[in-house]
């Protein structure tokens, strides 16, 4: 294909359809080119990705919202050359010829995404080291540990609050509060977790009428965070960005903090919700799983191939005239990255049923030198989310029809409205502490999530104790006495002080010291 746009700002060359015809629910705008918004983007991107890849191969042209134009970049090896050559696609969005003749204007739906701010995600070179730099370094200070068993604490207080109900929405009372709670914890605003943050942060990434709202909510809280590290500095992510030595001015700081809470919760929550929705959705990827033959971070990586919490990334701008995927790009074009359409790239993904477990050569996470820095700590989080949950509500199934589901968004990611769930009322447990790995949960043993093999605690056995005159004479303990497979003396009916009885002068016998050992082993002592 060597196709340049049909359509261009301000002049429709293509054939446009009338107001009446049908096409405009179609998803076609001006010059003939597909919508990259609406209802069939919304609804079936997948059959979306499958029209265009049939008419343009690899990079098609399409439209964003208010029918500007863009290329869609939906070849696995395409989208890894983009992003590993800055030098041809930049992330400098001031070089948008839409943006600089006017096209695209300041309160755009998709400002929040796009509008340069001074941060790593929209640099290169230099810049982009410096900045980039001190939040690796910043995101190399996270205990992992530490938060893993956040997880569990908050897991454990979000299925608390819903676990006497017997129904459930995964999605609101789970999936989209777990991210920002455990985000607002590693950042340093544990305080500022609420509703609005959480409704804020979906918001601003929505293309919606209120984005640009959201974005202002969200970036003021995080100013404050930052003038109060400056004066009170706390062991968090905030304060060791701030005292990073590359020195980012509070602008920078509060921007950059941005990104990160806003990015890394977003694509959490749609993992999260993915996830759950193929747990209780598909038969075969729950079989597997509950049968101990994929673990949950396999079910995770799994499902970062088939259903990506970002679809797409806005955006690449060209920096000069080139070519790719057979296309002439010309200066100045945007182009996004398909993650959703690279991951099943018939090239690299000819059967997709096939297993993809072990293989994380997936573009969820992007590549090149703007691939995210916080996707370990994002896996975390649906790791550990989704085993809590699946351990507390082992018998979750879903309450409607799965054609019932409802998605919104927009083309760089789609999440569910909703994903009800029944199960049996369980009494809510107690969340202060962390869960201790000493302890057995049966819950797990019904799930069995990590191993095929089902364990069973031994169960210690009494055995009547030899009757002994010497013993008896001495006062060793009431006849009928009993001694556990530990040890332990019972005292029969007729009681008896403690104080007089004289320990065992032989130790246990071999099969008796084993069971002692595997019984403390399965205690946790």
């Amino acid at each position: 294909m060597t196709t340049p746009f049909h359509y261009e700002p301000g002049d429709a060359t293509g054939p446009v359809p009338p107001p009446e015809c049908p096409a405009h629910g179609l998803g076609i705008g001006p010059g003939g080119l597909r919508r990259l918004y609406g209802p069939e983007a919304e609804q079936d991107p997948h059959g979306l990705y499958g029209k265009l890849r049939a008419e343009h191969g690899s990079v098609a042209p399409v439209l964003l919202h208010g029918d500007v134009p863009a290329w869609l970049v939906l070849g696995h090896s395409e989208n890894l050359h983009m992003t590993r050559t800055p030098s041809q696609f930049s992330r400098d969005s001031r070089r948008w010829r839409a943006l600089q003749d006017g096209t695209v204007a300041p309160d755009h739906p998709l400002a929040p995404i796009f509008t340069w701010q001074p941060v790593c995600v929209f640099a290169d070179g230099a810049t982009h080291e410096r900045q980039r730099g001190a939040v690796t370094d910043a995101m190399s200070r996270i205990d992992t540990r530490g938060v893993r068993r956040h997880v569990n604490r908050y897991s454990s207080r979000l299925v608390n609050d819903f676990c006497q109900e017997g129904r459930a929405d995964l999605v609101s009372q789970f999936a989209e509060r777990l991210p920002m709670m455990v985000l607002c914890a590693i950042i340093g605003m544990p305080e500022e977790y609420n509703d609005r943050m959480v409704q804020a942060a979906r918001d601003m990434t929505r293309g919606t009428a209120t984005a640009v709202e959201s974005n202002a909510y969200v970036l003021d809280t995080l100013n404050r965070l930052v003038e109060r590290r400056r004066r009170e500095p706390a062991d968090d992510f905030a304060t060791w960005l701030v005292e990073h030595p590359a020195a980012m001015n509070d602008k920078e700081l509060a921007e950059h903090l941005r990104v990160t809470l806003i990015s890394a919760y977003e694509a959490t929550t749609n993992l999260i919700a993915n996830v759950l929705r193929m747990v209780l959705t598909d038969p075969r990827f729950r079989a597997r799983l509950s049968g101990g033959h994929m673990t949950v971070p396999e079910a995770v990586e799994q499902t970062l191939w088939d259903e990506p919490p970002l679809t797409a990334v806005f955006g690449r701008w060209a920096v000069g005239d080139t070519e790719l995927g057979g296309q002439r790009i010309k200066a100045g074009d945007a182009l996004i990255i398909g993650i959703a359409p690279a991951n099943t790239d018939p090239v690299v993904r000819p059967d997709l049923n096939a297993s993809m477990e072990g293989n994380r050569a997936h573009l969820a996470f992007s590549g090149g030198p703007h691939e995210c820095p916080g996707q370990d700590i994002g896996r975390a989080i649906a790791d550990v989310g989704v085993d809590a949950l699946l351990m507390r509500l082992p018998d979750l199934e879903l309450s409607v029809d799965e054609s019932e589901l409802q998605w919104v968004g927009n083309f760089m990611g789609r999440h569910l409205v909703e994903l009800p769930a029944d199960f049996a009322p369980r009494p809510p447990q107690d969340d202060r502490e962390p869960p201790s790995m000493g302890k057995p949960n049966p819950s797990r043993q019904d799930w069995e999530v990590h191993s095929a093999v089902r364990h069973t605690a031994p169960t210690p056995v009494r055995a009547p104790v030899p009757a002994e005159p010497a013993y008896a004479a001495t006062g060793a303990g009431p006849a009928g006495a009993t001694v556990a497979v530990d040890g332990s003396v019972d005292g029969g009916a007729g009681g008896g002080s403690a104080a007089g009885m004289i320990p065992q002068q032989r130790r246990p016998a071999a099969p008796t010291r084993l069971w002692r050992v595997v019984t403390r082993w399965w205690n946790g002592y």
